[in-house]
C-alpha cells in the first residue's frame, strides 16, 4: 500500500467560470437578489405594509404584529418564484454556529395534492427543541422547549444549493422561560439601551432631529486555504481546526512576499466566486488580498448597522466554507491553524450613527471644537478603560489563547491608540480649552508625475487592540472563528453606560452652563482614564512593564478570564441595562467553561490518538531502517560508518521520548476527568496544555529526521505553499 506521501496527489486542472457569465451577470446586477430586501419588499407587500415593515428595520421602531400575515404571504410567493421549497427559521446558538430545521411549504389538502402553508404565525416563531444547545445550566435535558422569533431587522434571504433552494429567516433563540439561548438577543437588546442613552446626549446638543442610534460593525475576516487533500490526511485538522503537530517550514512568512503579493490564479478563482456568492446574499463584500502568512488571506466588508453585520459574518464564514469545498479548498477559520506563523483574527470595526446618517465618532476637519464628538469618544475610551477586563474576556476562548499576545496580534492588555491629532487634543483638554487640531496637511513626494498627497491626520497602530482609525474604532482581539455578536455585546452596553453617566452628569447643569459642565466632564474623565492611552508598540516589554505600573489588567488566558467573569459588577451593568439577566450572564459563563474543558479534550485525545496510531509507528519503521540497514553492512563485513549509528541512536532516544511523552499524556488526560468544569478547566491548562506541547516538541522535532515518504502527515510545506 502507497505511503501517506504518495497518496498525495494535487491535480493543477481547475475549472474556473468562463469571464462571459461575470460580464453576463455584474456584480451590481446580481447584489442582493437573493435577499427580501427593500426592493423585493416594495413589489411583494402593499404600502401600508412596506411602510409599517419599514419603521422596524430602518428606525428601530417596534414591529406592527398586526402585518405578519401579509407579510408572510408576500414572503411566501417570492420565495415561491424564487424556486424555493423549505423555509427554517435561522438562528445562533451558544455554541458559536448557526443552527437551522427546515420545514416544506408544503401540506397534503386532502384531495391527494399539497396546497402551501405559510402564515405569520410561522414566520414571527419556531420551535426547534432547545434541550441540546449549551444553556449554562438555565435549562435540563427533559427540558425541551425553546422559541425561535423573527428578527425583522436582518432580512430573510434564500439559500441555493444544487437541489434546491430554501428561504431563511433569520431569528433570536430564547428558552420556554425567556431566557436568551443565542448570541443575538443579547446584542439586540444592547444595540437598544445604547440608543436610549446616545439620545440623551444628542438632545443635549441640541439634536431633535435624531430618532434612533445604531452601532456599525465592519468585520474584516482573516482565513486561511489548503488543498483538500492535505486535509483529509490530517486528522488534527479535521478534529479541532488546527495542526497539533508539525516542523517548521523551511520557508515561511519571513521574505514578507505574501501579504498583498500577486493573488494565485487558483485563489482569485474562488475568491471572485465567494464574492459573487455574497453579493447575491446583500452581503457588502469589498475587499480581498493576501495576508501576512502564506495560504493566509482577508475579506473586509462594508460597514452595517451591527446586528446585521453580525448575522452576514456568520453567514459569510459559512459561505466561505461551502465555496472553497467547490474548488477543492478547505477555509480553516481557527485563530491559529499552523504554529510559529501568523495567526487570523477578525478586525471588528465599530462606531455610532444616526437614523439621519450622521457618524458619531468622526471628528470633522476640526475635532477640537467638535464638541459632540469629543462627547462620544469620551464615552467610548472611559468605558474601555473602567471595562477593559470585561472587553477581554468577551473574545476569551480556547483558541484565542493561541494567538492574543503573540507578534502577530494584540496583546491581551486592553488599550486606547488614538493618534497625534486626539492625543494632542487630550493633552489640551487635560490642562484647559482645546484650541487647535495638529495633523493634515500635504506630502510632496519628490516626483513630478505624482500628485501631492493629501496626508492623514495621524498614522495607525497595527499592535493597539482598541484603535481609533479616522471616524470608527477598530476593536483588533476579536477571533477570527468567534461570532461577532458577544464582543459587540460588550462594546455596546460599556459605552452605553458611560453615556448614561455623562447625560445624567450633563442634565444637572443650569441653563447657560451646559458648555462648562461638559468642559469639566470631559477634563475629568481624561484625568482619570488616559492611563489606557497608548500610541507605541504593545507587543514590546517595555509596554508590558509600563502597564503594569498603570494598573492595566492583563489577563493572559481563558482560565484567568473566566475566573475574573463572575464580578458581581459585571453582572449588574448588565441587569442595568436590561441586556442580560444573572441567569443569563452567570450562563454564559458556565458555558465557557465547558467549551474550554470540550475543546482541550478533544485537542488532548486527538494528540494522543495520533502519536500513538501514526507518529509513533513512523518512527519505529524508520528506525528499524536504519538498523537493518545497519546490520546489512555489518553481515558484509563493512564497519557501519559512526554517522549511520549516531542516527539510529538519535531517533531510537526520540522515539523513546516521544513514548514517554505521550504516555504522561494520557495519565494527563485520566486526571482531568471530573464533573466540575472550572476545576477542570484549570488541569487541562495547567497539565494537558503543556503534556501536548511535550509530545509535540519531540515529534516535530522526528519529522526533521525520519524519511519524507514515511512520515504520516502532509507537512508545513507542502500545505502552506502548494497549489
Amino acid at each position: 500500500m502507497p505511503t501517506a506521501r504518495k497518496r498525495i496527489a494535487v491535480s493543477l486542472e481547475r475549472e474556473i467560470p468562463e469571464p462571459e457569465e461575470y460580464k453576463n451577470n455584474p456584480g451590481q446586477k446580481i447584489f442582493g437578489s437573493l435577499v427580501f430586501n427593500d426592493a423585493a419588499q416594495k413589489q411583494y407587500l402593499s404600502k401600508d405594509v412596506y411602510k409599517k415593515l419599514r419603521a422596524t428595520t430602518r428606525r428601530g421602531e417596534p414591529i406592527d404584529a398586526s402585518i405578519s400575515n401579509q407579510v408572510a404571504q408576500g414572503l411566501q410567493e417570492w420565495a415561491l418564484e424564487h424556486g424555493v421549497s423549505h423555509y427554517t427559521h435561522w438562528f445562533i446558538p451558544m455554541t458559536g454556529l448557526t443552527a437551522e430545521k427546515h420545514d416544506s411549504f408544503f401540506e397534503p389538502n386532502g384531495d391527494g395534492g399539497v396546497s402551501v402553508e405559510f402564515s405569520g404565525k410561522t414566520l414571527i416563531k419556531g420551535e426547534p427543541d432547545a434541550s441540546s444547545f449549551p444553556s449554562g445550566g438555565t435549562r435540563t435535558t427533559f427540558e425541551a422547549r425553546g422559541y425561535t422569533v423573527w428578527d425583522p431587522s436582518s432580512p430573510p434571504y434564500i439559500q441555493e444549493e444544487v437541489n434546491g433552494a430554501t428561504l431563511t429567516i433569520p431569528t433570536a433563540f430564547v428558552s420556554y422561560t425567556g431566557e436568551a439561548l443565542d448570541h443575538k438577543t443579547p446584542l439586540l437588546r444592547s444595540c437598544e439601551t445604547l440608543s436610549t442613552q446616545a439620545l440623551r446626549v444628542l438632545k443635549l446638543f441640541g439634536n431633535d432631529t435624531a430618532t434612533h442610534v445604531f452601532t456599525t460593525l465592519g468585520p474584516e475576516q482573516e482565513y486561511f486555504l489548503i488543498d483538500r487533500k492535505y486535509y483529509e490526511l490530517r486528522p488534527d485538522l479535521i478534529a479541532s481546526g488546527r495542526t497539533l503537530f508539525g516542523a517548521p517550514p523551511f520557508r515561511g512568512q519571513e521574505l514578507e512576499d505574501h501579504y498583498f503579493g500577486a493573488i494565485r490564479e487558483r485563489i482569485l478563482a474562488f475568491m471572485m466566486d465567494l464574492d459573487r456568492e455574497l453579493w447575491r446574499l446583500g452581503i457588502p463584500a469589498k475587499t480581498r488580498h493576501n495576508e501576512v502568512a502564506p495560504a493566509q488571506f482577508e475579506l473586509a466588508p462594508m460597514f452595517e448597522k451591527s446586528s446585521l453585520g453580525a448575522d452576514h459574518n456568520m453567514i459569510a464564514m459559512e459561505t466561505m466554507r461551502r465555496v472553497a469545498l467547490r474548488h477543492d479548498l478547505v477555509c480553516l477559520l481557527h485563530e491559529k491553524p499552523f504554529a510559529g506563523i501568523n495567526g487570523s483574527g477578525k478586525h471588528n470595526n465599530w462606531s455610532m450613527s444616526t437614523d439621519t446618517g450622521e457618524n458619531l465618532l468622526d471628528p470633522g476637519k476640526t475635532p477640537h471644537a467638535n464638541a459632540q464628538f469629543l462627547a462620544f469618544l469620551a464615552a467610548t475610551f472611559a468605558a474601555v478603560d473602567d471595562y477593559a477586563e470585561l472587553l477581554r474576556i468577551a473574545v476569551s476562548g480556547p483558541s484565542n489563547d493561541h494567538r492574543l499576545g503573540a507578534n502577530e496580534a494584540p496583546p491581551a492588555i486592553i488599550s486606547v491608540f488614538l493618534g497625534e491629532q486626539l492625543d494632542d487634543i487630550m493633552v489640551q483638554l487635560e490642562t484647559g480649552q482645546p484650541t487647535k487640531s495638529s495633523g493634515g496637511g500635504v506630502m510632496e513626494l519628490g516626483v513630478s508625475t505624482l500628485p501631492p498627497l493629501n496626508k492623514d491626520t495621524t498614522d495607525r497602530n497595527r499592535t493597539s487592540p482598541f484603535a481609533f482609525t479616522g471616524n470608527r474604532f477598530e476593536f483588533r482581539a476579536v477571533g477570527s472563528s468567534a461570532p461577532c455578536y458577544w464582543p459587540n455585546t460588550v462594546l455596546n452596553t460599556i459605552v452605553a453606560e458611560k453615556l448614561k453617566l455623562l447625560a445624567d452628569e450633563l442634565e444637572k447643569a443650569k441653563p447657560g452652563d451646559f458648555n462648562k459642565a461638559l468642559t469639566e466632564t470631559l477634563r475629568t474623565w481624561v484625568k482619570k482614564h488616559k492611563k489606557v492611552f497608548f500610541s507605541g508598540n504593545n507587543y514590546s516589554a517595555e509596554w508590558h512593564a509600563e502597564s503594569a505600573k498603570r494598573g492595566l489588567p492583563n489577563l493572559k488566558d481563558t482560565v484567568e478570564c473566566l475566573s475574573a467573569a463572575t464580578k458581581e459588577a459585571y453582572v449588574a451593568l448588565f441587569e442595568r441595562h436590561k441586556v442580560l439577566s444573572k441567569i443569563e450572564y452567570e450562563a454564559r459563563t458556565e458555558i465557557g467553561w465547558e467549551r474550554y474543558v470540550k475543546i482541550l479534550n478533544i485537542e488532548g485525545t486527538a494528540t494522543l490518538d495520533i502519536g500513538m496510531n501514526q507518529i509513533l509507528p513512523a518512527a519505529f519503521t524508520y528506525q528499524k531502517a536504519l538498523a537493518d540497514s545497519i546490520n546489512a553492512l555489518k553481515s558484509a563485513g563493512v564497519e557501519p560508518p559512526a554517522a549511520q549509528l549516531d542516527l539510529l541512536k538519535t531517533v531510537a532516544n526520540k522515539t523513546a521520548a516521544l513514548k514517554t511523552a505521550l504516555d504522561s499524556l494520557e495519565s494527563d488526560l485520566a486526571k482531568s476527568n471530573g464533573t466540575d468544569a472550572h476545576h477542570q478547566g484549570e488541569t487541562f491548562r495547567n497539565l494537558i496544555i503543556p503534556a501536548m506541547l511535550g509530545v509535540r516538541t519531540i515529534a516535530d522535532e522526528l519529522e526533521g529526521i525520519v524519511e519524507d515518504d514515511l512520515w504520516p502527515l502532509p507537512k508545513y510545506r507542502e500545505m502552506l505553499f502548494q497549489y
